[in-house]
């Protein structure tokens, strides 16, 4: 079967306000949505793994040659939505089911319960 990466910025779709200004209650809903579509996705066979992503502040960008040192710096980086905030890798029959999981992880609850409609990439992993 197909595997897909799905990926999620910072880019907050509907929601402008960061995380850290929601509502505790409201970072534990959308937390444990995350929980529930993981475990429902494990428990299918289709997860095959996936991430959450400390936040760029702390990101590092190394370029080696392979020969000498390499050079570690604190970037330049995309613009702070454009930033990988996490990943899931699936294992699905098609496309379109990964387009669903997609859609599914992009209604993720923000303030008030409202689902996010946060952009959700999906590229398919190359096969050997």
């Amino acid at each position: 079967m197909p595997r897909y990466l799905l990926t999620v910025d910072y880019n907050g779709g509907d929601v402008e306000s960061p995380m850290a200004e929601w509502a505790p209650e409201e970072v534990t809903a959308h937390l444990n949505y995350y929980r529930a579509l993981n475990t429902e996705l494990a428990e299918r066979g289709e997860l095959v793994g996936m991430e959450a992503l400390t936040g760029p502040e702390v990101a590092k960008v190394v370029v080696g040659d392979g020969v000498t040192a390499p050079v570690v710096t604190d970037g330049p980086f995309a613009e702070f939505k454009e930033m990988l905030a996490g990943f899931q890798i699936v294992d699905v029959e098609s496309e379109e089911r990964a387009i669903e999981i997609a859609a599914r992880v992009s209604a993720v609850p923000g303030p008030g319960g409202i689902p996010l409609r946060q952009p959700i990439g999906v590229r398919r992993v190359m096969d050997a």
